[in-house]
């Protein structure tokens, strides 16, 4: 949506008058959504800071899955990841859940986050899994570049299914 501007946009100097207005396309500073993608799933994460990607990717992962957790008993782990950089971090954490579903049944909701240089220590909590209505195979690196805005990271992400 255009609006007027008093100052306008300035391209090679000159003034265009008007602006656009982002209000009408804003959402919420944090979550994630599915894309189409041809074979496999897709899914754009956002969130202000990274441990909140993190833990969006998670949530995002589990809800196109269609995992569902048994209300008790809840139960707690701990894992800890070392990477060489930020894709490496979310793909290996992304997988280290994907292996507790398969391994242990288990799937998590309350994460909390330490990091530290390239070493990331996570608190989790969950339950056994109720059901799922698809399995995920793999997190997969294709197309996978996590993009700093100044809301904070973005990225998507391709599943194997």
């Amino acid at each position: 949506m255009l609006a007027p501007s008093p100052q306008g946009l300035r391209k090679n100097g000159f003034s265009l008058g008007w602006k656009l207005d982002y209000t009408h396309f804003m959402r919420p500073n944090a979550g994630f959504s599915e894309r189409e993608h041809t074979a496999d799933w897709e899914l754009e994460v956002w969130a202000p800071d990274f441990p909140g990607l993190l833990e969006q990717a998670a949530q995002g992962m589990y809800s196109i899955s269609g995992l569902r957790l048994k209300k008790e008993p809840r139960q707690e782990r701990e894992i800890q990841l070392t990477a060489l950089d930020r894709e490496g971090m979310l793909v290996r954490f992304l997988a280290e859940l994907v292996n507790l579903g398969e391994q242990e049944h288990l799937g998590f909701d309350v994460f909390q986050f330490t990091l530290e240089g390239d070493r990331l220590s996570v608190g989790m909590e969950g339950a056994p899994i109720a059901s799922q209505d698809k399995e995920i195979k793999a997190v997969t690196y294709h197309n996978l570049c996590i993009r700093e805005t100044v809301e904070g990271f973005v990225v998507n992400i391709v599943f194997d299914v």
